[in-house]
């Protein structure tokens, strides 16, 4: 069966700001979009390990792992899975290194919801269209 445009995503959402995580959760909800939140590198490793998710949201500053740490680990447990970096510490040098190990995009916080939904989109549309 084909996905088609009326199909959920299934999103890792990954944020140490539990009422960030709670609030998008419920406004991603309303679009069709299915979230598991993970408040910790550990335990996005975790919920990885099982589901099955068709994108990442990934915070860049937690406390323990960090998301570049989190991204590499990704890469290796799940290549085809795209990973969209969203922080409020954002820099150059931490968007090339995200993108240089496979992030999808980078986004700084505060974030437009309609722009990262649209992220979130793209990137579900670009493992339905790989072989």
């Amino acid at each position: 069966m084909i996905p088609s445009e009326e199909t959920d995503i299934r999103l890792l959402l990954v944020d140490d700001e539990e009422a960030f995580v709670n609030v998008l959760t419920k406004r991603l909800a309303k679009r069709r979009v299915t979230v598991t939140p993970a408040y910790n590198g550990t335990e996005a490793l975790q919920r990885l390990r099982r589901g099955d998710f068709d994108v990442a949201v990934l915070d860049l500053k937690m406390e323990g792992m960090d998301g570049i740490e989190v991204l590499k680990i990704l890469e290796k447990m799940a290549p085809e899975l795209p990973v969209i970096m969203l922080t409020g510490h954002g820099c150059q040098i931490s968007a090339r290194e995200a993108l240089a190990h496979g992030a999808f995009d980078y986004l700084s916080k505060p974030y437009d919801f309609e722009a990262l939904l649209q992220k979130i989109r793209e990137a579900h549309q670009s493992i339905r269209r790989s072989p």
